[in-house]
């Protein structure tokens, strides 16, 4: 894959999709019980070896490829400290405008920085409405995509948060803004604690937020106590249950063994497909995937510059390295003082709090409620992303010319 600016193009590839295809087609595929509902125990067998079969036969990787070239892609070397340069991959929509916003993107997992791509076109075409233009910087983290795979153990929360503001400073944003979730949501918001004067407004769309306490926000809590959850919110938290019960096993293997389920990641495309396609299908709502854009999306993963199981090391990276300011991922929950922050709610997101929530986390100074959508909000409703960043960063928005000197017209 070239990238502009460096020319680099990745000579393992030929030898990967040669690979990648033997191993599709000499696949075997395990047995799965006599039962019409197959999805209560995970990606069904005739969802994988219909898409194991376009994999192997038909679907065009060069022409995906081609499409993600078409991107604004980059690569540079950032700093990061006790990791020295880690190479970086990262889209850099730059606009026209001088005074616009910088947009820091982070992306999750199983997502990459293709899911900032319906997000440029939409940010591009409000420009022209007099809504406010947006430098948008949306990086390959470490260990996905593009970027360098990290071989020492340790580059948790602090340093991926580390690698994205740098990244900004490097590109000359010295003030700027971020729109996560997912891991996007733990990042960004560790950015946050980590670098407030330089995070300015933070957006985010998967809401881990816990009930105000008496202790630390009696009004709020008091609040909370009298207002009885909307039948919205009711189903919402019981979103949030199956999730704990029924929807959370991944984390616990990818947060306490990567390494022993790595061998079936850098073995197997089909294993890499089926765990990355349960979680398309289980954590959207009623997304209409077509088979190119799921095997585009693991295919990121497979071709990945860290290979195809580096992955899922944030997991137990995160748990594992408290530090003073991040003791560990429930700090990204709680009260951030300084940072403005919107956020979105979706139906479907994996975990889906009441709205009085949202507020434990910091100057909430805007929300967006959604009938429709899930996890990969920039994907499935990239129009209410974009409509919540306008309308926060827009004229009269709340968040109007907080970056000094960009005002986005």
């Amino acid at each position: 894959m070239r990238m502009r600016g460096t020319g680099r193009y990745r000579a393992t590839y030929r030898y990967q999709r040669y690979l990648g295809t033997r191993k599709l087609s000499d696949a075997d595929f395990p047995d799965e019980l006599d039962t019409p509902e197959q999805w209560p125990y995970g990606s069904p067998i005739s969802d994988v070896k219909r898409l194991a079969k376009h994999w192997e036969t038909s679907f065009d990787w060069r022409l995906a490829e081609s499409k993600i070239n078409e991107l604004p892609n980059y690569r540079k070397k950032v700093y990061v400290e006790g990791f020295g340069d880690i190479d970086v991959h990262f889209v850099h929509n730059k606009s026209s405008n001088p005074n616009a916003v910088p947009l820091l993107f982070c992306h999750g997992w199983p997502g990459s920085f293709l899911e900032v791509t319906k997000l440029l076109a939409l940010l591009e075409a409000g420009e022209k409405e007099d809504k406010p233009a947006f430098h948008v910087v949306a990086p390959s983290l470490p260990n996905f995509g593009f970027s360098q795979r990290i071989r020492e153990p340790g580059f948790a929360l602090s340093q991926y948060a580390e690698t994205c503001h740098r990244l900004m400073l490097d590109l000359g944003y010295d003030k700027y803004v971020t729109q996560g979730g997912d891991w996007g949501f733990y990042i960004t918001r560790s950015m946050g604690i980590l670098y407030p004067d330089h995070v300015l407004a933070s957006h985010i769309n998967m809401i881990r937020a816990h009930p105000p306490k008496l202790s630390s926000q009696p009004a709020l809590a008091l609040q909370h106590a009298l207002t009885p959850y909307t039948d919205a919110e009711t189903k919402g938290l019981e979103r949030s249950e199956w999730f704990l019960k029924d929807g959370q096993a991944y984390r616990q293997l990818q947060a306490t063994k990567p390494q022993t389920l790595s061998y079936a990641f850098a073995d197997s495309p089909v294993a890499l497909l089926a765990w990355i396609y349960e979680k398309l299908i289980d954590w959207t709502d009623e997304y209409p995937w077509a088979d190119d854009a799921i095997l585009t999306w693991v295919s990121i993963y497979w071709f990945s510059t860290a290979g195809p199981n580096a992955h899922i090391r944030i997991y137990y990276e995160a748990q594992h390295n408290p530090t003073d300011k991040i003791p560990n991922r429930d700090r990204t929950s709680e009260w951030v003082d300084r940072v403005k922050l919107g956020v979105a709610h979706f139906p479907n997101e994996i975990t889906v709090v009441p709205r009085i929530w949202a507020k434990t986390m910091g100057p909430l100074v805007y929300e967006s409620v959604s009938d429709k959508g899930g996890h990969f909000a920039a994907h499935e409703r990239p129009d209410v992303i974009v409509d919540d960043l306008q309308k926060i960063f827009g004229k009269g928005g709340p968040c109007y010319e907080i970056v000094p000197g960009k005002s986005g017209y």
